[in-house]
């Protein structure tokens, strides 16, 4: 990445202000202003999320907000009520007073002498969100919105739950939550209140793993914050991103698809991750393209980035299976609408003999039933519903997971494919259980044999027809349903072969069904319809390479690093993932300021014993300065049984080595129909 270090207007930076809410309550706030805002007001870009100013995302910031602001904004980096330095307490995602908040912060900015009253909101994930949330809440002052890797549907499309089915980075994101809850405020900024604001955060978090499993179906805890409830309601402009390699890919083509406002679209091979920062590469100048955006709705300059397609993909090239890419290989292309008149559904039917064939060609057998019972490693090799392009967390070669799978291939290819958008599978099925799931998975397979997973999807077969309003399913009935997959822009080669591969489970994506079954798919029933994109594309150009601020210099007792294993126990045939995920402990030297965290997930299960399933977590956080230090212990466990999820948490808070907290939850929580 390129580093600015000579940025075209000075800027100076304000560590810590509190900004006073309706009730009282005291937001944090750290600002990067242009030296010239003190007499000549500029717009103002808000971020606004719970994950510390001070400490945990104060190396990214160090590199996106000084360089915005030596363009002419100001930039205000809030911490949520009840995170870092602000006062109160957060009890879930994207709350009611969340908003709240978030609506009286875009009037206080707006009000700031140093602002000329109008302000954009930007976020990756939570401030991606939560943008889309305050636009729709219409506060006066915000102009324009950049919303990067989040949502428009909490329930369906957000790290919950996927088809129906139970997502376990439910249980991975909750424990993450859990950890974060159980940390101070740093006495550096709030002095002596920080023991009274931390011992309140310790009571008044909760379990989030609770809240969200208490919830299994789309009802109103997940309707509010979904926009997708109203689009109409979002009336200022929106720029939306995410790379095929997030978990929120889906969601820049509804929202380019079905908002009124202006609206653009980009999406690149990245993970969970700011495009100048995004890997896989390549990596873009994201702060550029972020500038032309702001340029336009906020300050008015005609930079020309409403004269171009309204949505920008990365057409990525074939890639053998790896765990971990640094760079994919593709190119950049254009489409002028969603949907675009540049793909064409095209059906593939899926033969008795497991061929997959264009419409045209013969089937084998128009009565074949094709029985499937998968064991529950199948999807030890899928990665994380969410990448963040760490180690081990992308798919990888899919022979194991197709091998215990109901697979249906093409012959090998005449020429090259290209698809854009969401694969969708019509599948005609009968089962032997009244709970049901089914995975499908699209995987280029090689000359050599090797898969590389392109798109996958997932359905609860109990919701075919509803999220909000699931229905058992009658044991030997014959269904048709409808599965979509993720969507994905991909080149499938000439001499390679598209497989199509089912399961009925996919752990540890997904938690498996309640008890073991059979599907019985009708193959001449059913078909494949790709999004193969039939143009030729004029040459569209490169972004440039990436460029940022000098980023803030951290000083770390040993380089993070993340660790993923798979195992198989020769003696009970469980298999279980291990992933590990440690910060590396940095000292912010400048500030007086170390913190670190430490992450051990475990999830196992035997091969054909859905209650077996279990997910563990351990998150530990470290915090200290001169005289002062924390440290925070929280553990999760999820299991199961055919009829409750079984949850057992505990929380533990030393200062220095006295225990301040020690807290314990031993819940179940009935299983509804999932």
């Amino acid at each position: 990445m390129e580093i600015d270090r000579h940025l075209p207007r000075a800027v100076r930076e304000i560590e810590h202000i509190e900004i006073p809410m309706s009730d009282g309550t005291r937001l944090a706030a750290r600002i990067w202003l242009p030296e010239e805002s003190g007499s000549q007001p500029v717009p103002a870009i808000l971020e606004y999320i719970p994950y510390r100013k001070n400490d945990k995302t104060l190396e990214r910031d160090h590199a996106r907000a000084p360089w915005l602001a030596a363009q002419g904004y100001s930039y205000v980096r809030v911490d949520l009520r009840g995170t870092g330095e602000s006062e109160g307490v957060m009890e879930d995602e994207y709350t009611r007073i969340e908003l709240q908040d978030g609506c009286e912060v875009i009037a206080w900015i707006a009000d700031q002498e140093w602002c000329d009253g109008g302000v954009g909101i930007v976020g990756i994930s939570w401030g991606g969100f939560n943008g889309l949330q305050l636009a729709a809440l219409r506060p006066p002052a915000l102009k324009a919105v950049v919303t990067i890797c989040s949502t428009d549907d909490r329930y369906a499309d957000d790290v919950h739950y996927m088809g129906g089915t139970l997502l376990i980075d439910q249980l991975s994101w909750a424990s993450v939550m859990f950890g974060i809850n159980t940390l101070p405020p740093d006495p550096k900024h709030v002095g002596d209140r920080w023991r009274q604001m931390w011992e309140e955060r310790l009571d008044g978090s909760g379990l989030w793993l609770k809240n969200w499993l208490e919830h299994q179906t789309r009802d109103e805890f997940w309707k509010h914050g979904s926009v997708c409830e109203s689009f109409a309601d979002i009336e200022v402009p929106v720029y939306a991103v995410s790379g095929w390699a997030d978990g929120y890919c889906n969601s820049v083509f509804r929202l380019v698809e079905n908002l009124t406002s202006p609206v653009k679209g980009l999406i690149g091979p990245w993970a969970h991750r700011y495009p100048h920062l995004g890997e896989p590469g390549p990596a873009i100048d994201w702060l550029s393209e972020e500038t032309r955006w702001w340029d336009h709705w906020l300050k008015g300059e005609d930079a020309g980035i409403m004269d171009e397609p309204p949505l920008r993909l990365f057409m990525q090239d074939h890639a053998p299976p790896k765990t971990h890419y640094a760079e994919r290989e593709g190119r950049w292309i254009t489409e002028p609408s969603w949907p675009s008149p540049n793909v064409v559904p095209t059906a593939f039917l899926l033969g008795s003999d497991g061929r997959l064939a264009a419409e045209s060609e013969p089937q084998v057998s128009q009565d074949a039933v094709l029985d499937m019972t998968s064991p529950l490693w199948v999807g030890v090799q899928g990665g994380k519903w969410c990448s963040y392009a760490h180690a081990g967390d992308q798919p990888s070669d899919q022979r194991r997971d197709d091998a215990g799978s109901l697979v249906f291939e093409t012959e090998p290819l005449m020429d090259d494919i290209e698809i854009a958008g969401a694969a969708a599978l019509t599948l005609t099925l009968s089962v032997d259980r009244p709970v049901a799931q089914v995975a499908v998975r699209l995987v280029d397979v090689a000359p050599d044999g090797a898969g590389t997973r392109v798109s996958y999807g997932l359905l609860n077969l109990t919701h075919r027809d509803s999220h909000e309003h699931p229905a058992a399913l009658e044991p030997g009935r014959v269904y048709t349903v409808e599965v979509p997959f993720k969507h994905v822009s991909q080149t499938f080669r000439a001499g390679h072969r598209i497989r199509l591969a089912l399961s009925t489970s996919y752990f540890p994506i997904a938690w498996p069904a309640p008890e073991p079954v059979f599907i019985g798919v009708r193959p001449a029933r059913s078909r494949l319809v790709l999004p193969i994109r039939s143009v030729t594309d004029e040459a569209v150009p490169d972004f440039a390479p990436p460029r940022a601020a000098a980023p803030l210099s951290l000083r770390f007792e040993e380089p993070p690093r993340s660790e993923w294993d798979v195992r198989e126990d020769r003696d009970t045939d469980r298999v279980t993932v291990e992933i590990r995920n440690h910060e590396g402990g940095a000292h912010i030297d400048e500030h007086g300021f170390f913190h670190s965290a430490e992450g051990e997930e475990r999830y196992s299960v035997l091969p054909y014993d859905p209650t077996s399933a279990t997910g563990e977590v351990v998150w530990t956080h470290e915090m200290r300065r001169d005289g002062w230090s924390v440290r925070t212990v929280t553990e999760t466990r999820l299991a199961c049984n055919a009829g409750d999820f079984q949850i057992v948490a505990r929380l533990r808070a030393w200062e220095a080595d006295d225990l301040v907290r020690d807290k314990a939850w031993n819940l179940a929580i009935p299983r509804h129909l999932v």
